[in-house]
């Protein structure tokens, strides 16, 4: 699939310069962020929602001393 979007001179200046310091195409410099961009969105509502549930459920948290200690580490 292709597609095409208009950039103003000093983006497409800054899209190229990313490209090239990265050694790719600005092809796949898009398609680069557009995925990075994709994969930060999910991952931060994975972790809205999983805190949501905590806060739900009334967990608490607690020192990570106390973890090692009842895993004996």
């Amino acid at each position: 699939m292709a597609f095409s979007i208009r950039l103003t001179e000093h983006e497409k200046k800054i899209a190229e310069s990313y490209a090239r310091l990265h050694s790719m195409s600005l092809g796949e410099a898009f398609k680069k962020a557009l995925f990075e961009k994709i994969e930060e969105e999910y991952d931060i509502s994975i972790f809205e929602e999983a805190y949501k549930e905590y806060l739900q459920e009334g967990m608490k948290n607690r020192p990570i001393e106390e973890l090692w200690r009842e895993l004996d580490l």
